[in-house]
């Protein structure tokens, strides 16, 4: 079988995580010649350690450096969108999008590499089969029109995750059950350390970036849905989604601004993603399956500085864009209203300039899926 699922992985660290990942296809019978893997790092990273790794894996997958994916983005023929991809930044990822959409996989993973799989959860086919199945499972809402994905607990650990907006919290939570039969996208979530934002993190008690507070599977319950006209937050770092999103769910140019906004990629191209869903009659399915998140110590204080600077931004991005695009047929002319939307948005908030500048990105992100041009998948070495 040809590889069918692209598996994206920023990473400048801990690339060995791959190794936990094939094992667990391999453990639970998942068909590891479906897997391509790419690896998006930086140039002073070991990239000849992480091809060795995939080869002796026996998995396809490729290795791009900042110097390799200039290289690549010029040989498709899209050398002048290079700025898509920003530097030093976990929006690299963007990247992954384009090698999917010129390799024309009809999956796609997103894995973070301070993460592990559960063993005892067949991880990639988990994702395809909440892709893929329909099946009934629980919906949720809220009065304050976002839910918290850790909401089946939250009266017991208080944890908001980030990206929840701050003014959204405290919320009314109904539940119900319906039948979904087009998931573009499944979300899981992760065990150990939750996903918080640094302001969170704080209050939570702890000053090296992770939080006080852990997260055991019996934290969460049954797969869930968020309703149409609601939103949640998206985080990257355990995620599959069809192709068809990639119009709608380029990662965005943070960090590497003016403006030094940063660390809200995965959660405004969720917003973003989250809109297009509700036009276009799709959804996101998010629980299983989940992982482990071993996220390495830090300052808090360095997490706060990067965030800050987009934190008021945050909290109203999603009412620029909550009633666009709603006559679009596709991913793109949703996007495209939502660019508009950002372009025109008179935002009188600190750093508001910003989003014309995300707008303006986005636009050039269709541009680039246009002209992209085909490309020929790697082969993993013989044994």
């Amino acid at each position: 079988m040809s590889a069918d699922v692209c598996v994206i992985v920023p990473t400048i660290r801990e690339y060995e995580c791959v190794r936990s990942y094939v094992a667990n296809a391999d453990r639970h019978g998942f068909d590891t010649d479906r897997l391509e893997f790419v690896l998006v790092t930086e140039d002073h990273c070991p990239t000849d350690e992480m091809e060795a790794m995939l080869d002796e894996l026996g998995v396809a997958g490729e290795v791009f450096d900042g110097s390799r994916r200039e290289t690549w983005l010029a040989d498709q023929g899209v050398g002048d969108y290079d700025h898509l991809i920003p530097a030093r930044s976990h929006a690299q990822t963007s990247f992954g999008l384009l090698y999917l959409w010129a390799h024309d996989h009809p999956y796609g993973v997103f894995i973070d590499d301070d993460t592990r799989p559960h063993e005892d959860v067949d991880f990639f086919g988990t994702h395809l089969r909440n892709l893929t199945e329909t099946r009934t499972v629980e919906s949720v809402r809220s009065d304050e029109n976002w839910v918290n994905v850790l909401y089946h607990t939250a009266d017991e650990h208080g944890l908001y995750p980030r990206g929840y907006p701050y003014a959204a919290m405290d919320e009314t939570v109904e539940t119900g059950e319906r039948a979904v039969d087009d998931v573009i996208a499944s979300q899981g979530l992760w065990t150990n350390v939750p996903d918080l934002d640094a302001v969170r993190i704080l209050m939570d008690g702890d000053l090296q970036g992770q939080a006080e507070t852990r997260l055991t599977a019996d934290d969460f319950g049954p797969d869930f849905v968020t309703e149409p006209g609601q939103y949640l937050t998206v985080c990257s770092m355990n995620l599959g989604f069809k192709r068809e999103v990639v119009p709608a769910f380029y990662q965005l140019p943070m960090d590497d601004n003016e403006w030094s906004v940063g660390r809200f990629d995965d959660i405004w191209s969720g917003v973003f993603l989250k809109r297009a869903a509700d036009v276009l009659g799709k959804d996101i399915v998010t629980g299983d399956p989940l992982c482990r998140h071993d996220k390495a110590p830090r300052s808090t204080f360095d997490d706060l500085h990067n965030e800050v600077a987009g934190l008021e931004l945050n909290e109203h991005l999603w009412t620029l864009v909550d009633d666009v695009g709603g006559d679009a047929e596709t991913y793109a002319g949703v996007f495209a209203a939502m660019a508009d939307a950002l372009v025109d948005a008179e935002a009188d908030y600190r750093n508001g300039d910003f989003l014309a500048y995300v707008g303006e990105h986005m636009h050039d992100w269709l541009d680039c899926l246009d002209e992209l041009q085909p490309a020929e998948r790697a082969i993993p070495a013989d044994d």
